[in-house]
């Protein structure tokens, strides 16, 4: 078993497994979304972009660029968070639908990356 693709399968799934976690639930309703899951997905994501850096094929420029777009919908989601707490009204439901929706589109670059990493396995085994 090669441990450098187990590391890499356990972040593109952690990824995706958090940020779906954290896109879960009615999209305006600030309680049902927690702050510190945004972080853990930003996080994950990010580790599994770096991960994905060094394969230099075709699929891998793909893994690369699924990665990037999910980390800047996560950042961007993040970013109005900290605006929108900063405001008197705090996080309001619209923001928290903007907040979930920028997730959600995290969450489907992730599931590309997930869809990707599984044809790419299914191949090698052929």
């Amino acid at each position: 078993m090669n441990s450098e693709k187990v590391i890499f399968g356990f972040f593109i799934t952690l990824a995706a497994a958090l940020n779906f976690g954290f896109w879960t639930g009615e999209m305006d309703r600030v309680e049902l979304h927690n702050v510190w899951e945004l972080a853990a997905a930003i996080v994950a994501s990010l580790i599994a972009t770096v991960l994905k850096f060094g394969d230099r094929t075709q699929l891998g420029a793909v893994h690369l660029a699924t990665s990037l777009v999910a980390d800047v919908q996560l950042i961007a989601g993040a970013i109005i968070w900290t605006w929108a707490a900063s405001q008197p009204a705090g996080v309001t439901s619209h923001d928290m639908a903007t907040i979930v929706s920028m997730s959600a589109g995290a969450l489907l670059a992730n599931v590309v990356s997930v869809v990707l990493m599984i044809s790419e396995i299914i191949t090698a085994r052929r």
